[in-house]
Protein backbone atom coordinates (compact mmCIF):
# COMPACT_ATOMS: atom_id res chain seq x y z
CA UNK A 1 0.00 0.00 0.00
CA UNK A 2 1.55 3.18 -0.89
CA UNK A 3 1.78 6.13 1.37
CA UNK A 4 -0.83 8.38 0.15
CA UNK A 5 -3.39 5.38 0.66
CA UNK A 6 -1.98 4.40 4.04
CA UNK A 7 -2.34 8.23 4.81
CA UNK A 8 -6.42 7.55 3.49
CA UNK A 9 -7.00 4.21 5.50
CA UNK A 10 -5.31 6.47 8.94
CA UNK A 11 -7.66 9.07 7.93
CA UNK A 12 -11.03 7.44 7.62
CA UNK A 13 -9.85 5.44 10.95
CA UNK A 14 -9.35 8.81 12.83
CA UNK A 15 -12.83 9.53 11.56
CA UNK A 16 -14.72 6.91 12.87
CA UNK A 17 -12.98 7.08 15.94
CA UNK A 18 -14.12 11.23 16.32
CA UNK A 19 -17.88 9.85 15.07
CA UNK A 20 -18.04 6.94 17.25
CA UNK A 21 -17.28 9.51 20.15
CA UNK A 22 -20.01 11.81 18.86
CA UNK A 23 -22.76 9.50 18.71
CA UNK A 24 -22.27 7.84 22.09
CA UNK A 25 -21.72 11.13 23.49
CA UNK A 26 -24.92 12.40 22.07
CA UNK A 27 -26.84 9.05 23.43
CA UNK A 28 -25.39 9.77 26.64
CA UNK A 29 -26.33 13.13 26.73
CA UNK A 30 -23.26 14.49 27.66
CA UNK A 31 -21.03 17.71 25.78
CA UNK A 32 -18.03 16.48 24.59
CA UNK A 33 -14.93 18.43 25.78
CA UNK A 34 -14.95 21.30 24.10
CA UNK A 35 -15.70 24.93 24.79
CA UNK A 36 -19.34 25.57 25.69
CA UNK A 37 -19.42 29.35 24.74
CA UNK A 38 -18.50 31.99 22.28
CA UNK A 39 -18.18 30.95 18.78
CA UNK A 40 -16.64 27.85 19.48
CA UNK A 41 -19.54 25.72 21.61
CA UNK A 42 -20.19 22.24 21.11
CA UNK A 43 -22.93 22.60 23.29
CA UNK A 44 -24.73 24.59 20.75
CA UNK A 45 -24.40 22.35 17.85
CA UNK A 46 -24.54 18.75 19.27
CA UNK A 47 -28.26 20.23 20.82
CA UNK A 48 -29.37 21.93 18.01
CA UNK A 49 -32.11 20.75 15.50
CA UNK A 50 -29.41 20.25 13.16
CA UNK A 51 -27.35 17.57 15.21
CA UNK A 52 -29.84 14.78 14.41
CA UNK A 53 -31.30 13.91 10.55
CA UNK A 54 -34.44 15.29 10.12
CA UNK A 55 -37.48 13.51 11.55
CA UNK A 56 -35.52 11.22 13.73
CA UNK A 57 -33.09 10.82 16.66
CA UNK A 58 -30.41 9.57 15.19
CA UNK A 59 -27.11 12.11 15.32
CA UNK A 60 -25.74 12.99 12.21
CA UNK A 61 -22.53 11.69 13.41
CA UNK A 62 -24.08 8.15 13.21
CA UNK A 63 -23.88 9.26 9.20
CA UNK A 64 -20.00 10.15 9.80
CA UNK A 65 -19.67 6.38 10.95
CA UNK A 66 -20.85 4.75 7.95
CA UNK A 67 -19.26 6.90 5.44
CA UNK A 68 -15.79 6.70 7.25
CA UNK A 69 -16.27 3.26 7.60
CA UNK A 70 -17.55 2.56 3.66
CA UNK A 71 -14.45 5.09 2.88
CA UNK A 72 -11.47 3.03 4.84
CA UNK A 73 -12.79 -0.21 2.99
CA UNK A 74 -13.14 1.47 -0.24
CA UNK A 75 -9.20 2.46 0.32
CA UNK A 76 -8.44 -0.76 1.75
CA UNK A 77 -9.79 -2.53 -1.79
CA UNK A 78 -8.09 -0.16 -3.66
CA UNK A 79 -11.11 0.68 -5.78
CA UNK A 80 -10.37 3.84 -7.27
CA UNK A 81 -13.41 5.02 -8.89
CA UNK A 82 -15.61 4.90 -6.13
CA UNK A 83 -13.11 6.43 -4.04
CA UNK A 84 -13.48 9.43 -5.83
CA UNK A 85 -16.84 9.84 -5.94
CA UNK A 86 -17.39 8.99 -2.01
CA UNK A 87 -14.68 11.39 -1.31
CA UNK A 88 -16.43 13.97 -3.60
CA UNK A 89 -19.76 13.25 -1.51
CA UNK A 90 -18.42 13.37 1.55
CA UNK A 91 -16.39 17.24 1.03
CA UNK A 92 -20.18 18.30 -0.36
CA UNK A 93 -21.81 16.74 2.52
CA UNK A 94 -19.01 18.20 5.00
CA UNK A 95 -19.54 21.25 3.71
CA UNK A 96 -22.90 21.18 4.38
CA UNK A 97 -22.83 20.86 7.72
CA UNK A 98 -20.04 23.92 7.87
CA UNK A 99 -22.46 26.08 6.44
CA UNK A 100 -25.03 24.89 8.97
CA UNK A 101 -22.54 25.82 11.78
CA UNK A 102 -21.34 29.29 10.65
CA UNK A 103 -24.40 30.34 9.40
CA UNK A 104 -27.34 28.84 11.07
CA UNK A 105 -26.10 27.73 14.46
CA UNK A 106 -23.34 30.59 14.84
CA UNK A 107 -21.18 28.18 16.68
CA UNK A 108 -18.47 25.60 15.46
CA UNK A 109 -17.63 22.43 17.57
CA UNK A 110 -14.63 21.49 17.63
CA UNK A 111 -14.33 17.71 17.50
CA UNK A 112 -17.00 18.15 14.15
CA UNK A 113 -14.77 20.25 12.96
CA UNK A 114 -11.84 17.09 13.19
CA UNK A 115 -14.21 15.58 11.36
CA UNK A 116 -14.32 18.00 8.72
CA UNK A 117 -10.89 18.45 8.28
CA UNK A 118 -10.53 14.50 7.87
CA UNK A 119 -13.01 14.65 4.98
CA UNK A 120 -11.07 16.97 3.45
CA UNK A 121 -8.02 15.10 4.01
CA UNK A 122 -9.14 12.44 1.96
CA UNK A 123 -10.65 14.36 -0.64
CA UNK A 124 -7.27 15.99 -1.25
CA UNK A 125 -5.63 12.23 -1.25
CA UNK A 126 -7.97 10.94 -3.91
CA UNK A 127 -7.75 14.20 -5.87
CA UNK A 128 -3.84 13.79 -6.00
CA UNK A 129 -3.88 10.46 -6.77
CA UNK A 130 -6.67 10.64 -9.43
CA UNK A 131 -4.46 13.90 -11.14
CA UNK A 132 -1.24 11.41 -10.60
CA UNK A 133 -3.53 8.26 -13.02
CA UNK A 134 -4.33 11.30 -15.72
CA UNK A 135 -0.23 11.86 -16.26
Amino acid sequence: MDRLRLAAVLAGLAGVAVSVYLTVQHYQGVVPGCPVVGPVNCDAVLSSRYAVLAGTSLPTSALGILWFAVGTALWIGGWRRPIYAWAGAGLAFATVLVFVEIVLIGAICLWCTAAHVLVLAQFLIALTIWQRERR
